[in-house]
């Protein structure tokens, strides 16, 4: 399997140099950038799986490089590092694209689990990308309008997010899907609802699918774990 690719953004010779040694000893391949112009000019003309990107950078700013690239239609996940912890940083890190914000001085360790969530939650995406209908039963789910046949042959229209887990459990069918997974891949990293969210979800498919809600042959609880989906 080749190497997830890393775009490390960083002018700080000694920070740079333990992120590289580190990220490729967990085995990432990782090119560097020391300042803005670079930084645009390797998004452009190469693939990356993860940018750790620093906002104080010469010639153009991290937040710049963040915005240029999301309005170039670049989707690659971008975690930025900084000096400054303010919320209002944050915020503005993450309203120009940012997918999650770390502030200096940071641990190691939570960068690297940072790195590996956000390269997961990625390739999820695209994963998901990948269907646009799917039919079980007498039932139809159209991934790109939003609608849905349902049990009793209704045309419905449902939320965006209810047709995000759908299609997760849907790509996972037979499989059990924690908790943990379906809060991260379909409500973010920084934004975690309660398990009650889900549950509500899960009630709400078996009123759109199922016969018998109270005797579910297709969304299924697995106390503790999480939920399936079966055909």
């Amino acid at each position: 399997m080749d190497k997830y690719r890393v775009l490390l953004v960083e002018d700080e010779d000694s920070l740079s140099s333990a992120l590289i040694l580190n990220l490729e000893l967990e085995g990432y391949h990782v090119v560097l950038a020391k300042d803005g112009h670079t930084a645009l000019d390797k998004f452009r003309n190469q693939h990356f799986d993860v940018a750790i990107l620093d906002v104080m950078i010469p010639h153009v700013d991290g937040f710049a490089v963040c915005q240029t690239i999301r309005l170039e239609g670049n989707t690659t996940p971008v975690l930025f590092l900084s000096a400054k912890g303010t919320g209002k940083d944050r915020v503005e890190g993450l309203k120009i694209g940012g997918d999650d914000y770390l502030t200096k001085p940071f641990d190691l360790e939570e960068l690297m689990l940072r790195v590996k969530k956000l390269i997961r939650r990625h390739d999820s995406a695209a994963t998901l990308a990948d269907i646009n209908e799917y039919s079980f039963g007498n039932c139809h789910v159209n991934f790109l309008n939003f609608t849905i046949r349902d049990v009793r042959g209704n045309d419905l229209v449902i939320t965006k997010k209810e047709i995000m887990l759908l299609k997760l459990l849907i790509q996972r069918k037979g499989e059990v899907v924690s908790r943990e997974e379906i809060l991260e891949k379909i409500w973010g990293y920084d934004v975690f609802p309660s398990t009650r969210t889900i549950d509500n979800y899960i009630l709400a498919f078996r009123k759109y699918f199922e016969v018998d809600t109270r005797h579910p042959r297709h969304f299924h609880s697995v106390r503790s774990v999480g939920y399936r989906f079966t055909e």
